[in-house]
């Protein structure tokens, strides 16, 4: 299920920080084309609207490239990046919430033209849509960008065993949900 981030990719991409911050433009730009997939997904996991997850990576982009020159070790860039943009997520989910009345029913999902298709991508979304929203961002976090428990923990400023304990949860949830695993009502 974890689409997966090599050290091949860690260190390909902290050497195309290291070039921009050498002001190399090109390097920008395939940086942001590396990037721009993997956070559209994970904004689109957060918030399950694929039109407010471009608004978001838009405008996490604008905040990674304004503030990349003074990130001081390009290997933190992956955890640095999905900060901004859990960040920039969780502002557009209090807003949508203020103007729906508080109110989240959920139902106004469109669909994405990314990730699984068809019966696959139906199940995977009902089975995340039944996770808590913590357990949601941390399993998103976890399967789709690839990150370690200890960068879940960062990018969502929660203590390492908090975020263990979360992805523990939603893994189970999302196993019995996908018929992979025990349920909760025993075999």
């Amino acid at each position: 299920m974890a689409l997966g981030y090599s050290n091949t990719e860690r260190v390909y991409d902290e050497l195309l920080l290291r070039r921009v911050q050498a002001g190399d433009r090109r390097a920008g730009e395939r940086l942001a084309a590396r990037w721009y997939p993997r956070l559209m997904r994970t904004a689109y996991r957060l918030l399950r609207d694929e039109e407010q997850a471009r608004v978001v990576v838009q405008e996490s982009w604008t905040g990674i490239c304004a503030g990349w020159r003074k990130l001081r070790d390009p290997s933190r860039f992956p955890a640095w990046a999905y900060t901004i943009l859990h960040r920039k997520c969780a502002d557009q989910i209090r807003t949508s919430q203020r103007l729906r009345g508080l109110t989240s029913s959920g139902a106004e999902m469109t669909e994405a033209s990314i990730g699984p298709r068809g019966e696959d991508k139906v199940s995977i979304d009902q089975a995340f849509d039944q996770l808590s929203e913590a357990q949601r961002s941390v399993a998103t976090l976890y399967f789709g960008a690839g990150l370690t428990v200890k960068e879940i923990a960062q990018v969502t400023g929660i203590p390492v065993g908090t975020a263990k304990s979360r992805l523990f949860h939603a893994r189970r949830h999302l196993m019995a949900a996908l018929g992979d695993g025990p349920n909760d009502e025993g075999e």
